[in-house]
């Protein structure tokens, strides 16, 4: 189980990673991960996407400044506490996670095209369970708006 998923994860990241290089922003995989985060979960305190992206929070506090000076995302003094940074994304940043999840999404329908459709519903019961462990938001909630 573990070497097939592995095998399968090396597609979608080479699928992820053509994806955001077809756009015109000089993002990372790690940035872009980051811009995925405060997509799905909203604004986070640097500590709190630190935790999210399994980063070191002086790691994630560096990366956040480059993504300000990309103008991708804000940051903010807290409300509860000024030592406090929330970062949160700009429409620069939105943009970037709508374009590179329609790309993302043509690249693995056209894959899945090449599977057999007797065998979809079992590859999303599976695929549903493993994003649950890994406590995955589903794409739909978040890429469309929808809190």
């Amino acid at each position: 189980m573990v070497d097939a998923l592995v095998t399968a994860s090396r597609a979608l990241v080479a699928v992820a990673a053509r994806s955001l290089a077809a756009t015109d922003e000089q993002v990372t995989l790690p940035q872009y991960r980051s811009l995925v985060v405060l997509a799905a979960r909203g604004p986070q305190t640097v500590g709190q996407l630190a935790e999210q992206l399994q980063l070191h929070p002086s790691t994630t506090s560096r990366m956040c400044d480059r993504l300000v000076a990309k103008q991708l995302v804000d940051r903010a003094p807290g409300p509860e506490s000024r030592r406090e940074v929330v970062v949160s994304l700009v429409p620069g940043g939105r943009e970037i996670v709508r374009k590179v999840t329609a790309r993302r999404r043509r690249e693995v329908g056209a894959i899945l095209a090449r599977v057999p459709e007797s065998l979809w519903p079992s590859l999303i019961d599976a695929l549903d369970a493993f994003s649950d462990a890994a406590g995955e938001q589903p794409e739909q909630a978040w890429s469309m708006g929808w809190s």
